[in-house]
Order: C-alpha cells, then structure tokens, then sequence
C-alpha cells in the first residue's frame, strides 16, 4: 500500500477531452482512498473544461498544444512556469496516465515519493530504460478493446496498492450555474421549452459517424410522432457542414445549437435532455458524467474501450467480424460499412427501449 501519509498528488492525462474525462474516476478514488488529499491535474489547456468543478479535483495544470509552435525563448519560459507552479505544490505522488514523455521529464524534475505510469511501448532499448527510471511503478495496459478505458486508468492506482470502491468510479461532470444559465436562455431563444431528445451525430473524427441520410430518416420518425428534438455539435467546419447538409434533408425543422456552446454548456444541455443519441464521441461521456441515458452507434471504434460508462445505454453496432477496426473508414475511404448496415428502425427501437426503462 503506498504511504498513508500522501497529501498532494498529480494525475497527468495529455489526450483529447473524452480521454480527460474519463479519468475523473482516479481523483475520486484517490480522495476515497487518502482521506484530506489534494489532487491536481496536467492536461492539455484546451481539456481544462472536462475536470473543472470536478469535487476532487483541486487544480488543474495546463500545457498548451501550441507551445511547440513557440520560438524556443518563448517556449522555456511557459514550461518554466510550469514546472514552478508544480513544484510549489510539493506532489508525493504522480500518477501518469499515458506514455506521453512529458510526464515522464516532469516526474523526474518533481520527484515524488511514489509515482506510477503504464508500461511504455516506446521503441529502442533506451527509450525503454528512460521510460523505466522515470517512475517507482510501471502498470500493464490491456489494449484490443478488451477492457473500458476507465479501467485502465485505474488500474495505475491498482498497481500501487490502491483499489476502487463501487462508489469511486463513477463519472463526474459539473457544468456550473452560468452554463447552465446560458443553456437555458439558447433553448428559450429556440422555442424549446420542456423536455427534449438531444442528438449530436458528430464526431472530430467524421469516420465514426452514421450517414447523414440515416440519421435524417431517425430525426424525421422521432418529429413525426411529436418529440422534441435539439442538434448539437461541434464548431469544427467539417461539423457545421455536415449538420448543414442533415437539415437540408429533414422533413420538419428542428432546434440546432450545434456550433454555439462551450464544453460546459453542452453538458448542461445533455444534463437537460431526456436522452442523447449520439456516436463514439465527447457527448457520449458527457451523458455518461451527468446520468443521462444514451444511444450509442459504434462502428470502427471499440464500444468495450469506449462505450458509455455506468449510465443508462443502449450500444448499437453491426456483426462485422472486423470491427472494431480504427480505421478511416472502409479502405481508407472515410465510410464505415459497419455503421451504413445500422438501420434507422433499430436505433429508435433501442431509444423507445431506453426511455421506457429510464422512466423519461
């Protein structure tokens, strides 16, 4: 077991914002674990939103992805700063959830009593040995869609003695009343009022999304029978496009937010909804953080790594034997046969299933 006696400790995530996300489960059970500890977090600057307000999160460290971009005088002073700020923070304890070479410098510039990071799988005998030194404790990481992502992030605490509870693993994502209040001035200014199914169909990575005229035919069936339903995404151009080239098909207008909110009001506007139906993407934690039950399309992702984490769910896939592939689609062409063989009829059954079950 490591040292009761731990005070302050650092949990480094440096990915993308559902990969953040999901370690919201380690600084709860860190906090289960050495009652009166703080914990901090490195992520990358634009990830802050996914741990702010979190209960047991007490900072939140940031590096910029454009720091690399910086002249090299520019650049030593931002990491200058940040190892200052660091280091007053005086950490017995780093957990490092990738094999990202940053949490590898920064442990050995910060030497904590105890650290922890995943087996690297960097190449070379001496980036291994590095990697090796870096860190007390090194964990095994289960890839090939075999075990969920919140597990893996746990398994560094397990590997240090440190064992999660029942009560320390769910997801936590607390958006604040001024988003919450900005959210509910945009559903007013769009005629919403009441309850609503809230659809984000995008993902960074468009490869993961269903067709457009699939999810048209789903839009279409729900306003045909008189649900309310609200569009989100991103305000990434080829988002914007693509929700753009989905209205121009739908036989009924319907609320579209997509482009006008920030991380935290998009989790109070799925807090909101009576249930998201989405693909392998941001939402899907976030409905998953708030408790809100979801629709899942997976295709080229892996749903055992990546599904909806200890909400309400219904995963929808199609039996390829070659999914969960990874791949840009089907050759590389950007379209994912296991996602266009997904019928419309059998998501909005597993919503009627999901709303039934869920009371909404």
């Amino acid at each position: 077991m490591p040292d009761p006696g731990i005070r302050r400790a650092l949990v480094i995530k440096l990915r993308h914002h559902g990969d953040v996300l999901l370690t919201g489960p380690v600084f709860s059970t860190l906090a289960a674990a050495c009652p009166g500890i703080e914990i901090d977090a490195l992520v990358y600057h634009d990830t802050r939103e996914m741990l702010t307000l979190h209960p047991h999160v007490a900072q939140v460290h940031t590096i910029g992805r454009d720091w690399r971009g910086l002249g090299w005088l520019a650049q030593a002073r931002a990491y200058l700063g940040l190892y200052r700020a660091l280091k007053a923070r005086d950490y017995d304890l780093i957990v490092h959830l990738t094999d990202h070479w940053h949490g590898a410098r920064f442990t050995r510039l910060l030497k904590p009593r105890l650290s922890v990071a995943p087996q690297s799988r960097k190449h070379g005998k001496r980036a291994q040995k590095l990697w090796q030194r870096s860190f007390d404790a090194l964990y095994p990481v289960v890839g090939g869609n075999r075990r969920h992502t919140v597990e893996l992030h746990l398994d560094a605490l397990r590997r240090i003695g440190i064992r999660p509870t029942a009560d320390s693993t769910a997801l936590r994502f607390v958006p604040g009343e001024a988003a919450e209040r900005a959210v509910a001035d945009k559903l007013a200014q769009a005629g919403v009022n009441g309850r609503y199914l809230l659809v984000h169909p995008t993902s960074r990575w468009l490869f993961k999304a269903w067709p457009v005229e699939r999810m048209a035919a789903l839009i279409d069936a729900l306003t045909a029978r008189g649900d309310r339903v609200v569009l989100s995404a991103a305000p990434s151009p080829n988002e914007m496009e693509w929700i753009a080239d989905l209205k121009t098909r739908l036989a009924l207008p319907v609320a579209d937010l997509s482009g006008q909110l920030s991380l935290k009001e998009l989790g109070a506007l799925i807090a909101g909804a009576r249930a998201l139906v989405g693909v392998d993407s941001v939402p899907m934690h976030l409905a998953a953080a708030v408790q809100t039950p979801v629709v899942a399309l997976f295709g080229p992702s892996g749903d055992i790594e990546w599904g909806p984490w200890q909400v309400p769910q219904r995963v929808v896939t199609a039996p390829y034997s070659c999914r969960p592939c990874g791949q840009n689609g089907c050759g590389g062409c950007g379209i994912s046969d296991c996602l266009v063989a997904i019928a419309p009829e059998r998501v909005l059954a597993a919503l009627d299933e999901l709303l039934v079950e869920t009371g909404r």
